[in-house]
């Protein structure tokens, strides 16, 4: 399975852009477009995304503010780009590079928790960053690792069904069981799981969040993109028709 070709194509089909385009210099803008089998991310009727896997950079946007995107951002460098006014919220996405086999903490259990029961874990609150508590959510809950300690959870990873190829993982560790290694490895167990099951696993997180990303970095992710979510377009700073 050749991981990074299936989320450079998943990618492409997201900002309706084409897998080469990650690697060409400069900017590439794309018009966006509700492509078949892109991840199911909420979209604004302004939409805009812009995202680099290391050398280029995509925007992908809607027609109305796609030429004022272009026109902000003619001349400006890769990193210019990313701290642009209208840019608000990055994430960095990890994928598999060399998986680490990483030991549980003592005194907690851990098991493998299947799409048809993990709804039995939503009557369990304060793990909302591993799991959506939402039977009905366009990227259902598929599969989660769960840790316990004298028979209470006190961790979750879960991964999220994002399209046909690509399981989003997330991990959240009560307070008192922090700082201790269960994190992850409760990433490095779901990942090889994913991966036996012939999925690519991979691992989003805020770029300010150094904490996730250590995690990130034990269990052997490694960084594959970076991408604005979301931008501000309100208002007659950004507002390209106002």
């Amino acid at each position: 399975m050749n991981i990074l070709s299936i989320v450079r194509t998943q990618l492409a089909t997201d900002l309706n852009c084409s897998p080469d385009d990650f690697d060409c210099d400069g900017f590439t803008f794309c018009k966006a477009k509700e492509n078949h089998g892109r991840r199911p991310f909420p979209r604004d009727e302004r939409h805009f995304e812009m995202l680099t896997m290391g050398k280029g950079v995509v925007v992908s946007a809607t027609q109305d503010i796609l030429p004022y995107i272009q026109e902000q951002l003619e001349g400006k460098s890769r990193d210019d780009a990313f701290s642009m006014p209208f840019v608000n919220g990055q994430g960095l996405y990890f994928i598999p590079d060399k998986i680490e086999k990483l030991p549980t903490p003592d005194s907690v259990d851990i098991s493998f928790v299947e799409q048809p029961q993990i709804q039995e874990l939503y009557a369990v609150d304060g793990f909302r960053y591993a799991i959506q508590y939402d039977e009905n959510h366009p990227r259902p809950d598929i599969l989660a690792v769960t840790a316990k300690s004298n028979g209470a959870i006190v961790g979750i990873a879960g991964a999220s069904a994002d399209c046909e190829m690509m399981w989003q993982m997330g991990i959240d560790v009560l307070p008192g069981f922090r700082s201790n290694g269960l994190a992850s490895a409760l990433i490095a167990k779901l990942t090889e799981e994913i991966l036996l099951r012939g999925k690519v696993p991979y691992y989003g997180t805020a770029t300010s969040n150094t904490v996730s990303q250590r995690v990130a970095h034990r269990v052997g992710l490694k960084p594959a993109w970076t991408c604005v979510y979301q931008g501000r377009f309100d208002g007659t700073l950004t507002n390209p028709t106002g």
